[in-house]
Order: structure tokens, then sequence, then C-alpha cells
């Protein structure tokens, strides 16, 4: 990923006025989109600790390993680098060190709960001993929830490129080939049309009774004439992702499957028409609902109809029953509801959209019908 220098530098500021107006002293990253996100750098979590340390009046400092130091060279923007050796019992003095350079001692000092380990926090601890640490994930939530036109399009290549994959996947598609085999041919279309080799998830192929696990890995089960088959999968286009859904027959259907699809298009085509800025995410979850309820399906539609998409596969905003959260135009997430029976297997039509300052897009327009296959 390369993030445009002047998104950078406009992402520390508003970063710096999200730490002010949270009541922060600082905000601690370690690696993970939010890190990227604000710096254009790239670690893995590994057993060698990295944070980057912001503040709202000084330069980001960053604690690294001296191998990565290469990293943070030629930058085009201000950052302060502490490396630390190979020897753990010297990594406590640079973490000190870091933490002084960035103006951090005390006060209440910001860190993603979904993110931050035991290790670092430890470090961190000791660096700053009269620190608070509270969680302000949603501080960092609230700036990358909404999206730049760079972000935006990225997203909708890595939907071209997931939806082009598996259309090129499904003459493949034979009945008796197994789960895993249809995912082996998914992942290595995805790959081939472009996707950066980092995918948001191994793609959910189920069918039969699996379909109706909304999380079910790939197993070992034959397709089978008249299972539903649920294909789950995803792109990556320069660190941005695509996570979609879509259901088909294999070989043929039943009427009440062909009905259970049909309410979950009629869902997914409703909160789709509700969504748009100022709407709650509560009621675009509640739109989904209410046309599987009123069908009778209500205790079969088990999770929220949507999440947040961007870095993540998994990112605020939630679009959940209990979520007052309003839409803003350059929020995208996703729209995915659906219908579990143990009788008849799961269903569920999965899109991507971004909220525009008219009403909702959709990245993503393959075909939601119940399409048969094999």
């Amino acid at each position: 990923m390369t993030i445009p220098l002047e998104s950078i530098k406009n992402r520390h500021k508003k970063l710096a006025q999200a730490i002010k107006e949270a009541g922060l002293a600082g905000m601690v990253l370690n690696p993970g989109p939010s890190l990227t996100y604000f710096t254009g750098l790239h670690f893995h979590l590994s057993e060698r600790p990295v944070v980057g340390l912001f503040t709202p009046d000084t330069s980001p400092v960053l604690v690294l390993p001296e191998l990565e130091a290469a990293k943070v060279e030629n930058l085009g923007y201000e950052l302060l680098p502490f490396t630390y050796p190979e020897e753990p019992e010297k990594w406590a003095g640079v973490f000190k060190a870091g933490a002084e350079g960035a103006g951090l001692g005390k006060g209440n000092v910001g860190v993603e709960d979904r993110r931050l380990r035991f290790l670092e926090l430890e470090l961190l601890k000791q660096a700053m001993p009269q620190a608070n640490f509270l969680n302000a994930v949603d501080t960092v939530a609230g700036l990358r929830m909404v999206k730049d036109e760079g972000e935006i399009a990225a997203m909708q290549q890595a939907v071209d490129i997931a939806q082009q994959a598996l259309e090129a996947t499904l003459p493949l598609i034979k009945i008796g080939m197994t789960e895993k085999e249809l995912a082996a041919e998914l992942v290595m279309q995805i790959l081939r049309q472009g996707s950066g080799t980092t995918l948001p998830f191994q793609p959910i192929v189920a069918t039969g009774p699996d379909s109706a696990n909304p999380h079910a890995f790939p197993t070992d089960r034959p397709l089978t004439k008249g299972d539903l088959l649920v294909i789950d999968w995803g792109a990556n286009v320069d660190g941005y992702f695509s996570d979609l859904t879509r259901t088909f027959g294999v070989g043929e259907v039943n009427p009440e499957q062909e009905k259970i699809h049909q309410i979950v298009q009629e869902a997914n085509a409703a909160a789709q028409a509700l969504a748009k800025p100022g709407v709650s995410c509560g009621d675009v979850d509640k739109a989904a609902r209410d046309i599987i309820e009123q069908a009778g399906y209500g205790e079969y539609f088990i999770h929220r109809t949507g999440h947040g998409l961007g870095m993540e596969g998994h990112e605020e905003p939630y679009i959940r029953a209990d979520n007052p959260m309003l839409l803003q135009a350059g929020m995208t997430f996703t729209i995915e509801p659906g219908i579990y029976t143990p009788q008849h297997g799961g269903v569920r039509v999965e899109d991507d959209v971004v909220v525009n300052k008219d009403g909702l897009r959709s990245f993503s327009d393959m075909e939601r019908g119940l399409r048969i296959v094999g």
C-alpha cells in the first residue's frame, strides 16, 4: 500500500485533534491497520514489539527493532524512531526513551483494546508508570470509518476482482467435488484476477447442512444435488478488502429453498433502500430484519445485518439493532442478511456498499438471484 504523503499528513492533523477532543494525552498503536493508516508503514505482530506514539503537540514516535530501521528512512514526513537491539533486557529502556521523546509520561493514553497485546502493554507501563491506559478504539475508528476517494476506488477494485474470480470459478463447479476443492479453485482465481496475496479471510464454501453455519470452514463434504451452496469470499487491493456472499443451488433446489432465498434477497434490498446519511445503523438492521421476521423466519436470522469494511474485514460501523450511530457519506460496510435453517440449509446474500451524499451505492452488482450450479 502506498498512501499519498499529503493524506498521511492530513491524517496526523485529524488524529491530533481527535486526541484532544477525547481528553487524551496521546495514543499508542501497534502493528495493524490503524498504524498503517496513520504512517503508511507495515509491520507484523511478532515477538519483537513495535509501537507508534501519537500526541497532539509532537511528531509521531516509533519504537521498533534495529533490523527494521530502514523502513523509516526517507519517509517525507517527520517521525522520531527509537530502535532497540535483539537483547530483550534492553527494550524497556528504549520504550522509556520513546515515551519521553513523545512527551508522554502521565495522563490518559488511548489504546486499541482489540489490538494491543500484553507484551507491549507491560513495556508501556514500565515506560510510563504514571499513565492510565484507556480503550480509545472509537477515537481511531471515527477517523477510519469515513473513506476518501482513493480508499473507495481501491475497495471498488477489490469488489470487481472478487466478482470476476467467482464468475471464473462457477463453470468449474461439479457435483461431487468437495468444499475444500472448490475453495482452493476460488483462491487461485482471486489471485489470478489481481488480488493482493493477503486475503481478507479464507473463503467460506459451505453446502447442505454446513450452509446453515454462517462461519463454516470448508470440509471434505462433497457437493450434493439439492444442496444450498453458500460462498463468502473477498479480495485485497492496496490493503483494502471486499467481502461478498452469494448462495447457489447445486443441481436443483426445492420450493422452500427458493422461498428462503427470495426473502433474503428482499431483506438485502430493503436495507440498501433505507441506508443514507442520517439514518441509524440500527434502522438499517431493522429494515432487513423486519422482512425476514414478517415472513416467519426471524429466529433463523442469527447475526447482525452488516459490518464496516476497509483495511479490515470487520471494522466500524456495525449494522446491528442496538447501534444508534448515524450513517455519514464515505462510510463503507456490508449488507448481509441471512436465514439458516436446519432442514433446508442456509442462505446469505452479501453486498459491499458506500454511503454517498444522496443515499447508498453498492460496490457489488453480481447476480443476486438463486443460480443453479453443478
